[in-house]
């Protein structure tokens, strides 16, 4: 701990503050964002955190460190933003869109995909001795959806202990309930995430198996190649179109999906990028008026083995935080 910059941070030093903090921004921004499944709610989060530590730091004893005492701040941040959050506005289909009738029906989850650009290699190093997850599985969009379905406690609790390996007693001083507490939600957020199916390992990052999956489904989805798209599915793949509560599961139902979507006229662009650690497009459809292309969605990949086993569907709002535009020339 530098306690010279606890010093004139407490006299005032803004300047030391920030060289205090700075350190932990990124992985306390993406602890947020495993919490609230929002990259903005999660910037919102994190500003508030960092005020209130500011204001606060009269009250640091010392006694855990700069970063145990941040992450029990923004921790608690975004809690309290979970509880007061505003109801979720009403999911409506949009006015020209045309979708055949889903497998299933679920609830509404609201989640954003979050860049790699903003995943720093080393946050923090490795994680505590407790955490149960590899980093790359503990930012997999499978494992971040998998948390927004978990009661808020619960998943704090979770991210914590297995995610971030803090000790069980560091974490209820953070939330400021008993060990017993702590203990059972642990369980029961361990039994929930448990019946997850197992899944095999994606291609690695960038190799050659990922490039020539990734790359054969652009240029099938630039085509409208139907028959070309759904010959790289796993029988199990799962299409899904946060917040909307869609759900189609399976080759034929893949098929069915595509056939509609993909008969809708017009050229295509794709932009690849990446997204919690996974490869991912960026769709761009020609304006019928012709000289530009406008950004339709941002599609997160999900690979094992050799085939694509779910296409996650976002909203084009999100290409800002990509650093993608909503325009790209003719």
């Amino acid at each position: 701990m530098n306690v010279e910059l606890v010093t004139r941070a407490r006299d005032g030093d803004q300047d030391a503050f920030r060289e205090l903090v700075e350190p932990y921004r990124a992985e306390l921004h993406l602890h947020c964002y495993r919490i609230l499944g929002s990259i903005q709610d999660a910037e919102d989060a994190l500003q508030e955190a960092l005020l209130a530590a500011w204001s606060g730091l009269g009250g640091y004893e010392e006694r855990a460190s700069v970063r145990t005492w941040l992450y029990s701040i923004a921790t608690n941040r975004a809690l309290n933003m979970l509880r007061a959050a505003k109801r979720r506005p009403q999911i409506e289909m949009p006015p020209d869109v045309s979708l055949p009738e889903p497998t299933r029906t679920a609830e509404p989850l609201w989640l954003d995909p979050y860049p790699d650009v903003l995943i720093e290699s080393e946050l923090a190093g490795p994680p505590g001795p407790e955490a149960r997850y590899e980093t790359k599985e503990a930012i997999s969009l499978a494992f971040v959806t998998a948390l927004q379905l978990l009661p808020a406690r619960q998943r704090a609790v979770l991210i914590l202990r297995d995610v971030l390996g803090f000790h069980a007693a560091e974490v209820a001083d953070m939330l400021d309930t008993s060990l017993d507490s702590v203990t059972s939600a642990l369980k029961r957020a361990r039994a929930t995430l448990e019946h997850r199916p197992r899944a095999e390992a994606p291609p690695a990052p960038d190799s050659p198996a990922e490039r020539e999956l990734v790359e054969g489904l652009a240029a099938a989805f630039e085509a409208n190649d139907v028959d070309g798209i759904v010959a790289l599915l796993a029988d199990d793949v799962r299409l899904t179109m946060p917040p909307l509560p869609l759900e189609f599961i399976g080759r034929e139902e893949a098929k069915r999906f595509y056939a509609i979507v993909a008969a809708r006229p017009g050229r295509r662009r794709l932009v690849p990028t990446r997204a919690n650690g996974q490869p991912a497009l960026a769709f761009y459809s020609r304006d019928p008026t012709g000289g530009v292309f406008r950004a339709t969605s941002l599609m997160v990949i999900t690979l094992q083995g050799r085939g694509v086993t779910a296409l996650t569907r976002f909203d084009p709002s999100v290409l800002s935080h990509f650093g993608l535009p909503r325009i790209l020339p003719e």
